[in-house]
Formats: structure tokens, sequence, C-alpha cells
């Protein structure tokens, strides 16, 4: 038995199966790629579903948790730290924003945001008690939670997780008729992916989101933008809602915040709306910890300059062009995303998502598929052009011998 299957072996007996992961073990990693237990070496075009926005192994992440840990690694939130102001008001500044409620997963700060927009519509807009309503689109993700599952529509993530929390309604994603039929009285918010990852990367309409926007001020409803895998430069952008020069009352950021080091989210968001929050009422043991701050004050001093957007943005355009190129093969249906972000729906007669995925993994590639038929594609913002290119080559060579 190889060291692979020895280690999946043991995954398989003793965790749950709730994931169905690609048949590698990764034991090391740096920049934008991995190394399994055998010596093998992948190309990472994942990127931890752009957790790892700043690569495997980024010194500077390193250096911070690694100063960080010699200090003070949790206070909790009953005592102050000399890293909490400093991180908030970084963050807060990053996102032009007032306020910021730190969590730890991207979950968590959705559910903090769900909590916070009826906080606020009882508080602020009063809206009567229990009554508060927030729209969705179809085919969103947010997380995994009771609550965030009750607005799903993926029956995978909902079937047997009932009774479900009320006080949601789902409309079509891009679909601004629907949402303004949606948006009534009793409605405190509106919360939307700018790009749905999950669903395939989709990306609206042009003039959805803005939309969105003005229907939002004009209800006196709350805009909360999901940007966990769209933001922190993903697209060519800090976040994805400034391609339709669109600002939100509420960010919802994670993943790439923690630079894969440490899991580390929140909620940033004017002093109107999350101060409406009294002591007590709601918290984390570890959110805002010191080592959480220490890595994420680094990452949003790296996003600062601008560098990681700039090559996201360049990068990506090379990426849509390549892969846009595929789209004539036959092979490749369609092509969506923006900056290092891609969705890429396989021809059936090709493969499904998950063959195509097996296949580049035996080239040195991996990927991961979604909903059957798409790839998605994510590298870590700091992978070469030289990389990049080689990665393509691998899907193109997939592609044409699966269409022999």
């Amino acid at each position: 038995m190889t060291a692979t299957e020895r280690n999946i072996a043991a995954a398989d007996q003793h965790s749950a199966h709730n994931y169905h992961p690609l048949p590698v073990v990764v034991a090391t990693a740096e920049g934008a790629w991995m190394t399994d237990v055998e010596g093998r070496r992948y190309l990472d075009m994942l990127a931890g579903y752009s957790a790892l926005n700043f690569g495997h192994g980024n010194r500077r992440l390193i250096n911070a948790a690694k100063e960080q840990l010699e200090r003070v690694t949790l206070t909790s939130r009953a005592f102050h730290h000399d890293r909490f102001g400093e991180f908030c008001s970084a963050l807060a500044q990053l996102c032009d924003m007032e306020m910021v409620l730190a969590m730890n997963t991207g979950a968590e700060a959705v559910e903090t945001a769900v909590k916070t927009a009826r906080k606020w519509g009882y508080r602020v807009k009063g809206v009567p008690d229990g009554r508060a309503k927030i729209v969705v689109a179809a085919g969103n993700f947010h997380g995994r939670t009771t609550t965030i599952i009750s607005f799903s529509t993926d029956p995978e993530a909902r079937a047997d997780f009932g009774p479900y929390t009320p006080g949601f309604e789902i409309v079509p994603y891009g679909d601004l008729a629907a949402m303004e039929a949606a948006v009534d009285d009793d409605t405190v918010a509106v919360l939307l992916e700018p790009i749905q990852g999950e669903a395939g990367v989709l990306v609206p309409p042009a003039g959805y989101l803005p939309g969105v926007r003005r229907l939002t001020r004009e209800r006196g409803v709350l805009f909360i933008a999901d940007e966990i895998q769209s933001g922190l430069g993903r697209t060519g952008r800090t976040f994805a809602c400034e391609h339709e020069g669109v600002v939100p009352d509420v960010y919802v950021l994670g993943k790439a915040l923690g630079g894969g080091v440490v899991p580390v989210s929140a909620v940033v968001s004017s002093r109107e709306v999350l101060g409406v929050y009294r002591p007590g009422e709601h918290g984390s043991t570890f959110g805002g910890n010191p080592l959480a701050c220490a890595v994420a004050l680094e990452v949003v001093a790296m996003l600062r300059t601008g560098e990681y957007q700039e090559r996201a943005a360049r990068l990506g355009e090379h990426l849509h062009h390549e892969l846009g190129l595929m789209t004539g093969s036959g092979a490749v249906t369609a092509v969506r995303g923006r900056g290092l972000w891609a969705g890429v729906d396989i021809a059936p007669e090709v493969g499904t998502g998950r063959e195509i995925s097996e296949r580049l993994m035996a080239r040195g590639v991996l990927v991961k598929d979604t909903h059957g038929s798409t790839i998605r594609i994510a590298p870590p913002l700091v992978i070469t052009k030289e990389d990049l290119n080689w990665g393509l080559e691998q899907l193109r060579a997939v592609l044409g011998d699966a269409a022999v």
C-alpha cells in the first residue's frame, strides 16, 4: 500500500464522509505549488477556494504569524490586546468603512451579517418584531450552518437538515425585476455574492449590482455583499463590487483575510449599522484573536500596495483569453469569471467536471469541479505567467485527449 493509499484509508475510516476530495495527499506547499506524500508536485489552480490568494507559505504572512506566536495568541474578548484596535482600524480603512466585527470562518461572518441586519431592522428601520426579511439569490453559497442552508437552493446542502430557519425570500440571481418585487416594508437586507462562486463563477448581468444598490437605497434596505471568495484581490480589484462602481452597506469577508494561515473573517460596515450591538449580544471566543489580527494586518498591508490586484487583473485577462480560445474546440461550452477566477463548463460528451479534474491531477494540475459539468480555476495570485500557461497547456491536453 502506498503512502497515498494509507493516508486516504485512514481518513475514510475515521472521518465523516462530508467531502469527496481528489485522491491526492498534500505534504508540503510553496507559492503556487504543492507536493504530495509520494514526492509528486502539483500546480495549485484552486488556492483553497480563494483562501490562498497570496500563495502557500507566503513569507510575509508566515513571519507575521511566527512573531505573534512568540508573544500571545489568545486572550478572548474578555480583555483587550495590542493588535485588535490596529486590525480593526486597518481593515475599516481598506474597506472605506467605519467599524469591524471580527469572527473566524466565513459562515460565522455570514451569520453575523444576518443577525446584524435583523437587529438594525428592528432598532433603526423600525420593522415590527419577528418580521424582518432578508432577500437572497438562487444558486447562492454563503456557508453551511442551519440558518444559511435554510436559504440555499442546493438540494445536497439542504436535504435532511430541516426544520429550516424562516425570514428569507429567494429570487433568481441577476433578475432585478424579481428583486424589486421581493423587497417590501419588512425587508431589512439584500444579501448577495457579487459573483457566485459555488454556482460556477457566475457573473451577474451588467447593471444588476448597481440596480440592486439603487433599489436598496430607495427602499431603506441594507445591501450586504458576501465577498468571502470574490474579495481581497481575486477579481483584479480589492472587491468584486468595484467593477461596477458599487459600494455596499456591509462587506462580509473571510478566506484570504487569514492568508491561508489562520481562519479570519469579518463584517465591515458603518457605525450606524454595527453600532446597534451592545455588550453580550454577540461574540466569539477566538474572533479577533491576536494571532488572527497579526496575520490579517499583514494581508491588509499587502493589499494596500495594489500589487496583487494588478497581478490578478493582468494575468486574469490572459487566463480568460486562453480559456475563450478553448470554447471553439467543442470540449468547452462556456467560460465565465473575472480576474484570476473562472468557471469552465465541460461538454457532457467530453466528461464530467470530476473526471476532468482527475485527469488534470494525473498531469500535475489541481482544480475542483462543481455542479457536475463545471471546473473552477482560481490559482494563487502569486502564480507566474509561465506556470499559468503550463497549467493551461495541461487543460488543453486533457480536453484534446477526451475529445478524441
